[in-house]
Formats: structure tokens, sequence, C-alpha cells
């Protein structure tokens, strides 16, 4: 068993650190402060091909495996959470969702956007009354012709205000419950579609959190994402990845805080010495660093099962569970190190507590994760 990164996925760690070393982390606080959209950032991945990185050449990207995309969710994590999250739910979900379920026609037509960035994606799952139960979306899409006409709404949605395309879960048959969502490709320009307004979030606050709106949303037929029916499918394929990269944005945010607070304790002198030098300090770093190689470690498998075409659902979910919680302890961890100094906005790591809880929560809170993995086991176990 071989758990050395290959040439190029090190190559990908390498670059992508550097790039979020000198560009993306020094704007980080700034845009936390503001909640401004970080442009810059998106358009330095997009100029430098990151946002096709799991895209087949065929249609733009670069191809490379899921190790490799979860390595560069991870070290933009490091730098700036709100970022990684822009950048998960436009590759992981969005992208992942038509390149799995599109036809070779919608692959063409939106694949190379995503893939350069010139589009921007969004996924739209959850609503006021929807969120863990899938099954109560209230969402439609009913046929009228060539055209199906969406009406309903949707929040908390993740780049919804910014996005181009966007995948879309509406059920066209209420009596079949989740076999009834079907998933669609909708364009911000589509008749009857608006954005509502923008969450004011606890943390990732330069990531916007939108409510968008679907009145008589006009949605050619040939934008249904798969079959009628297929919607929870397709949702739950995109989440096995997409829950792969959040525990890796959950790693990175932890990675960052083990580095602030290691570095912090080499500076901080109390009673005669740096406070790095005692016990207490070296047993909170010891159990930061051994939580986050072995959230590393899983979402690693996790990656790996994926790139070779197996499922992953159990190791996603678990991944999931422990790393975002590992993030929010090692935040927590982090500030008691800064002692004082950690409770202020001068300091990184306040942020990092405040952007690591959420990763409990979204694409599938803690307590479903425990669902997912109970479930495998009880059908793995006889």
């Amino acid at each position: 068993m071989n758990f050395a990164l290959t040439q190029e996925q090190e190559a990908f760690r390498k670059a992508i650190r550097e790039v979020v070393d000198k560009e993306i982390a020094p704007r980080a606080a700034g845009y936390d402060s503001t909640g401004e959209f970080p442009w810059d950032n998106v358009r330095v991945l997009a100029e430098l091909g990151y946002f096709g990185i799991h895209i087949p050449e065929e249609y733009g990207g670069i191809g490379a495996d899921t190790v490799s995309h979860a390595i560069v969710i991870e070290e933009l994590a490091r730098g700036c959470a709100a970022t990684a999250l822009i950048y998960e739910v436009h590759t992981s979900l969005c992208a992942e969702a038509i390149l799995k379920f599109g036809n070779e026609e919608q692959k063409k037509k939106y694949l190379p956007g995503l893939a350069s960035g010139s589009t921007l994606g969004a996924f739209a799952l959850t609503e006021p009354g929807a969120g863990s139960d899938a099954g109560s979306l209230k969402t439609t899409a009913t046929l009228d012709g060539d055209t199906y006409l969406l009406n309903g709404q949707k929040c908390f949605i993740s780049n919804g205000n910014v996005a181009d395309v966007l995948v879309v879960m509406a059920l066209t048959d209420r009596s079949k419950g989740v076999k009834g969502i079907s998933a669609f490709i909708v364009e911000k320009g589509f008749e009857g579609f608006k954005t509502g307004r923008v969450e004011d979030k606890m943390g990732l606050r330069a990531s916007a959190a939108a409510e968008l709106f679907f009145d008589n949303c006009a949605v050619p037929r040939e934008n249904l994402l798969g079959k009628e029916g297929e919607g929870f499918k397709v949702a739950m394929t995109a989440l096995d990845l997409g829950r792969i990269g959040v525990a890796a944005q959950a790693t990175g945010i932890a990675q960052a805080c083990l580095e602030a607070a290691t570095r912090y304790s080499k500076q901080r002198v109390q009673f005669g010495q740096p406070i790095s030098g005692f016990q207490a300090i070296q047993w909170m770093l010891a159990e930061m660093a051994t939580d986050i190689e072995a959230a590393r470690l899983m979402y690693m498998r996790a990656a790996w099962l994926h790139s070779n075409g197996l499922r992953c659902t159990k190791e996603a979910a678990m991944a999931k569970m422990f790393a975002s919680s590992m993030a929010v302890q090692s935040a927590i961890k982090a500030i008691q190190v800064h002692g004082g100094y950690g409770y202020m906005r001068e300091y990184n790591v306040e942020r990092y507590l405040r952007d690591s809880k959420v990763t409990e929560i979204y694409e599938g809170t803690n307590e479903v994760m425990r669902m997912v993995i109970s479930g495998q086991v009880l059908k793995e176990i006889t």
C-alpha cells in the first residue's frame, strides 16, 4: 500500500500553495471584513486553469484525478476558506453533476465555460423547508410543450447570486417523493429566474449564500439533466464528491490553525520562556497535528476511491464528519494558544473558528452523515 503522492499530485500541491501564499491568503481577512465576493481570487484561479481540474481535456479541462482536486481545495482553504467553498461548489457540485449526468450536447455546451472559469457554477437543492430532508422540496417543474416551467424558491445557495450556470432540483412528480425529483441546468438569463437577498453570514463571509426565485422560469426541455426522476441520484452523486471537498476544506482550515498556533507559541514569551516550551501547549499542538493527519488520510482515501470509479458514499461521509468537527476543535485550540489575542480580529484564528463551523452543517449535516454511515454499515455487516 503506497501512501505517497504521485509526482503530478505533489506538483499540484506545490503550485497551488505558491498561488495561495502569494495572492489569495493576503486578501482573506479583507474579504472577510467587507463580505465582498472575491473576484480577484476567482480570476487568478481561472487564469491558471484550476476550475477545470477534474474536467476531461476534451471539454477544456485538465483531467486530473480526484486526489489532486481535493489537494487544491485543502490548500485554498488554508489561505481563504471562502474561496475554497466558491471553488468547491463550482467544481464538485455543478460541473460534476453535468459531467456525470449530462448528455454530449450538454457537456459540450456547458463544461468548456465551467472549465475555463468564464462561467461560474452553482448547485441549488436547499429550500426554506427542505434542508436535510430533500424529499420535502416544494419547487416544481411542469412540462409545457418543449419547456419546463419552474416555480419555487431556494435558499442558502452558494454562488447563487453570481453564477452563470446552476444545477437546480425540482419536483416533476410530487406523488413519488424523492423519486419525483428531477435536475435541470438553468442559466442566469432565463426568463422567470431571479436572485434575492444575500445572507449576512457568521463565517465564509466572502462566499455568497443567496435566495433564488423561480416564477414560471422557462427551462428548455433539452436542459433536463439526466432523466425525469433522477434528480435525487444526481444530487447524491455530486454530493459524494462535494463531501470529499468539504473534508479537504475543513482540513485546510485546521492546517492554518496549527500553523498559526505553532508560530505564535514560539513568539509569545511568558514566565521567561516561549509558551511552546510548556507541556500544555505542546499537547494541544500534538493533538491538532494528529487529528489533521487523520482527516487528510480519510479524505484522500475517499478521493482515491472516487478517482478509481469505486463507490465512496460511506468514506466521503466519514471524512466530512470527522474533518469538519476536527476543524472546529482545532480552531478552538488555536484560539486558546493565542489566549486573549486569539479572541481579537487582529489575529486570523477567530476567523478560522467562524469559517470552520459551517463545515459541520452544509452538504449534509454531521447528523445526516451519521445516518449515511450507519446505513452503509448496516448493509455491509450481516
